[in-house]
């Protein structure tokens, strides 16, 4: 498959591992850096940045790709999650593009999306790992060398994976503490707990369950202080749910990030399904245009709430995000922060080219 224009940071041909050694790749790698000027004027918990505008967690498994997209102008930057034990990837392909031009709608991801045979613009895509790490014995000393390229105005926020091992409930909620705590020693002050990943201590998205997600932050913040806690979650197709979770869980947390991508099912061009390995891969993240609408519905709802309940969390913006216009869109709906993924992949200069136009 074609990929067009720029060369992506993430060389989608190869394995997770292979990019993870060999890469950062195209335009990332090319040396180039893009120099702020002025002082930073926008907050990120706590630490000034020149523009609340990122990657968001999945394409920066390491050092080196946090310093590239440093480089490229991109001030908030997420290292991959990582989990308290190393976990393996899902084989290749990990990514493939989506034939899409219009938005996905989030009540009938049943109906299955085509895979397109190349990546063109407006892009979508989708991907599917597994989200794999390494234990705490390699990750932890890579995230403090990604922490020690962190310039001037610019910050990096850590994500977390809890996972369920069949251990019960309980040691699911500690696998959390662990985590968070492990983050912790490396130096991380602001950490994103990812709650919207399949089959991770729960039948259905951990978001959806508004108790279980109540008693893993009560638990990390009685367990862990001095750090700021942010969620992570989906597109909630249920509006009450979504008030009821904002409501509960909103006090607790220093910030809430919307949206992951949207699980869909996928077929290629012959009707098969498109990522090999049985029914977990059936419905990957779809991600990039395709999510726009329903990233921007959130935020939007996120604010409404906040502003209802008397709440001070922080709103990060993900979903979408390829242009100057679809970064003031969300700020336009009440984000703090705006993160990109798919956007960001195969565009180095995106961040400056927000920077030239806000």
């Amino acid at each position: 498959m074609s990929q067009v224009g720029l060369k992506p940071l993430y060389d989608t041909t190869k394995t997770y591992y292979e990019n993870l050694e060999q890469g950062p790749f195209g335009d990332f790698a090319d040396n180039g850096v893009f120099h702020n000027t002025g002082e930073p004027q926008y907050d990120f918990f706590g630490t000034p940045v020149y523009l609340p505008f990122g990657i968001a967690a999945g394409p920066l498994p390491g050092a080196r790709f946090v310093k590239a997209a440093f480089d490229k102008g991109f001030d908030i930057v997420t290292f991959k999650s990582v989990r308290t034990h190393d976990y393996p990837c899902h084989p290749v392909p990990n990514v493939l593009p989506v034939a899409l031009a219009e938005q996905l709608d989030p009540f009938a991801t049943d109906t299955p999306l085509q895979t397109a045979s190349d990546y063109a613009m407006p892009l979508s895509i989708a991907n599917s790992y597994g989200i794999p790490s390494f234990e705490p014995e390699v990750w932890q000393p890579e995230i403090k060398r990604a922490f020690q390229t962190v310039g001037k105005g610019q910050a990096m926020l850590v994500a977390f994976q809890g996972t369920d091992r069949g251990h019960g409930h309980e040691a699911f909620v500690q696998d959390h503490v662990e985590g968070v705590k492990l983050l912790k020693e490396t130096g991380a002050r602001v950490i994103e707990i990812n709650l919207s990943c399949p089959n991770e201590g729960s039948s259905e998205l951990l978001c959806f369950d508004t108790k279980a997600t109540k008693q893993i932050v009560e638990t990390v913040r009685a367990a862990v202080d001095d750090v700021k806690l942010v969620v992570k979650i989906t597109y909630f197709t249920d509006k009450l749910a979504l008030k009821g979770f904002v409501q509960e869980i909103g006090p607790l947390v220093d910030g809430i990030s919307a949206i992951n991508t949207i699980a869909a099912r996928l077929v290629d061009e012959t009707g098969k399904q498109a990522f090999p390995g049985g029914a977990a891969r059936t419905k990957p993240g779809i991600s990039g245009h395709a999510i726009l609408s329903a990233g921007l519905e959130m935020v939007a709802q996120l604010a409404n709430y906040r502003q209802e309940f008397g709440l001070d969390y922080k709103i990060i913006g993900i979903g979408g995000v390829q242009s100057a216009a679809n970064f003031q869109a969300y700020q336009d709906k009440g984000a703090d922060i705006v993160l990109s993924v798919t956007g960001a992949m195969w565009n180095p200069k995106l961040a400056q080219e927000i920077k030239e136009q806000v």
